[in-house]
């Protein structure tokens, strides 16, 4: 067949795609994991793709690699990174739990566009794995990758989150509404105190996620096979990380211990609560968001989100929180995400985690989804509701919660009694309070106000 070519390797001979930069490893992995046609992330390839080209330079130095060996490996790296390169990389997510198969794809793959770049043999086991195992290949590349998404992509969006959240949270400041416990009428708020308590939620969750970098940033490159580092030369660790800093910018370091690192996916579970701890905040502003835009006539109609799309095939007119919905679908799917890694977190058996690629591809599309839905949320729905300040008034002037305010004064019981007639009645507070109080109508106006109440104290 002119189609496909022999390559081999350990177990005998493969037939292989002519054209496929891989060889016969890769072959049998997409053979044997027909499970669900996701491949690895691309961030995952990615930084395994720049571990590769660190592992090169740093054996150069050490005399491992010849020049020329390293210099092709450096290049061929660089060549894919500069093209559509997950093509190159079929393997399935759910494959070998120690992620052998995604390590000799791109071994195979670096190999091949070496060997052309190159005077000499470069051996996708020999020489590319040089001084590596997949036992702690795949583990840094889980770090450097998740800290990389973290560095580019979700921190930046959430603040950018808080940023236009504080910006709207000032625009809004001068309208009062009413509180909501238990979704029941409560005293009233700022809308800014709304919008700067959902601000201090994506601040914590920037910060938690932040304090997770050293940990991230701590490698388990070096142990090689099971943690003592057989095969790999004893500076091969430290040269690493510092290549592998200088070609991120991110400053990455030999984890103290590297048995830890390999036998356990502590770290990712601890970034993936964090992670899940985002989605809940993220989940908490888009339902208020879409409770506050409910309606417009049936429901609170507080705000009017942005009209994106239309929102029934059969109802004409009809405009959904599509934004708000779509948040909380991405932060449903971080949730399970993290009982996913939660579960592959505690598969470290002896000296070996064996449910890596699987933690790698949840925690990456969970950094993803979240940044993602960040921008969203901020752009499409924070930035741009309108305030429905009638219907503010409305609700305001029939709150008999108000009432709360005149505790001090006439007592709980008096208050209550106050409050269940004005409800009772369909009456504003004030005119009851006047009846069943000695208090002037000027002392009742300044004791409801609800501008004063929103402030707090006595």
């Amino acid at each position: 067949m002119t189609d496909t070519r022999i390559e081999r390797d350990s177990m005998g001979e493969l037939q292989v795609p002519a054209t496929a930069l891989y060889g016969a490893q890769t072959q049998r992995a997409v053979d044997n994991f027909p499970v669900s046609g996701q491949r690895m992330p691309v961030q995952f390839i990615r930084a395994l793709l720049l571990a590769k080209a660190a592992a090169a330079q740093t054996n150069v130095e050490l005399q491992q690699l010849t020049a020329g060996q390293g210099q092709a490996i450096v290049q061929a790296v660089e060549q894919l990174l500069a093209g559509d390169f997950i093509e190159h990389f079929p393997v399935d997510v759910f494959q070998t739990g120690s992620g052998t198969s995604s390590n000799m794809n791109a071994n195979e793959v670096v190999a091949t566009l070496a060997s052309r770049l190159a005077s000499e043999p470069v051996n996708a086991n020999d020489h590319v794995n040089c001084g590596q195992s997949s036992n702690d290949i795949i583990p840094t590349t889980i770090h450097v990758s998740a800290a990389l998404a973290l560095h580019e992509q979700l921190l930046p969006a959430l603040e950018h989150l808080v940023q236009v959240t504080e910006a709207k949270s000032r625009q809004v400041h001068p309208f009062i509404k009413t509180g909501r416990t238990h979704l029941m009428d409560a005293m009233p708020v700022r809308m800014s105190q709304v919008l700067d308590g959902w601000a201090a939620q994506v601040k914590h969750a920037h910060a938690q996620l932040s304090a997770t970098l050293p940990a991230l940033q701590a490698l388990a490159q070096g142990g090689t096979a099971v943690g003592t580092g057989i095969n790999a030369h004893p500076r091969f660790a430290a040269g690493f990380a510092q290549q592998l800093s200088a070609l991120t910018q991110v400053e990455f370091r030999p984890g103290q211990n590297l048995f830890a690192l390999i036998g356990s996916q502590d770290t990712a579970v601890a970034l993936s609560g964090q992670l899940k701890t985002t989605a809940v905040a993220l989940m908490k502003i888009a339902n208020d968001l879409r409770w506050m835009n409910s309606g417009p006539l049936a429901g609170l109609g507080e705000i009017e989100l942005q009209a994106l799309q239309p929102g029934s095939s059969i109802m004409p007119g009809k405009v959904n929180p599509v934004i708000p919905e779509a948040t909380a679908m991405v932060a449903a799917q971080v949730i399970g995400n993290d009982a996913t890694i939660a579960v592959a977190g505690q598969s470290g058996n002896f000296e070996l985690n064996v449910m890596l690629p699987v933690i790698a591809r949840n925690l990456l599309e969970s950094i993803e989804l979240l940044a993602n839905a960040s921008r969203l949320l901020a752009d499409k729905a924070i930035a741009s509701f309108k305030v429905n300040q009638d219907k503010l008034q409305e609700a305001l002037a029939r709150n008999p919660i108000l009432v709360t305010a005149l505790n001090p004064i006439i007592g709980y019981l008096k208050a209550a009694e106050i409050a269940k007639t004005a409800y009772q009645q369909g009456r504003p507070i004030i005119d009851v309070a006047l009846e069943h109080t000695e208090l002037s109508r000027e002392r009742l106006e300044a004791l409801l106000n609800p501008e004063k109440l929103t402030a707090g104290g006595l």
